[in-house]
């Protein structure tokens, strides 16, 4: 069988905006998510960042930009690219923050 998931959270493929800088590093970096969870998004970046490096971010989530702090869960390199995949669990999300993107996953499931 397949890999057992660990994940807590459901996730959707979401392919947004996003903006992520590395906490105390004053550039931001630019790239686009793969996939999203009210725990966590997934991306692909340029730079290989370590484990539990936090990082600020910005996600445009159709109307709304989300301003998560979150922790690099995993890095990997990706195969023939100069590219990483990175997958970020959140820390903190405000609250309002959290049921918009909390819905916006039940829409895509259909669970409203």
């Amino acid at each position: 069988m397949g890999k057992e998931e660990k994940r807590r959270f459901g996730r959707v493929n979401l392919h947004a905006p996003v903006r992520y800088q590395i906490r105390g590093v004053s550039e931001f970096d630019n790239t686009v998510s793969e996939d999203i969870s009210v725990g966590g998004v997934a991306f692909n970046g340029f730079k290989f960042i370590p484990p539990a490096t936090p990082l600020m971010l910005e996600i445009n989530l159709l109307s709304k930009v989300l301003h998560p702090i979150g922790r690099v869960s995993w890095c990997q390199p990706l195969s023939h690219s100069n590219r990483n995949r990175l997958g970020v669990e959140f820390l903190e999300l405000e609250s309002s923050e959290k049921r918009y993107l909390s819905d916006y996953i039940n829409m895509q499931t259909g669970q409203l």
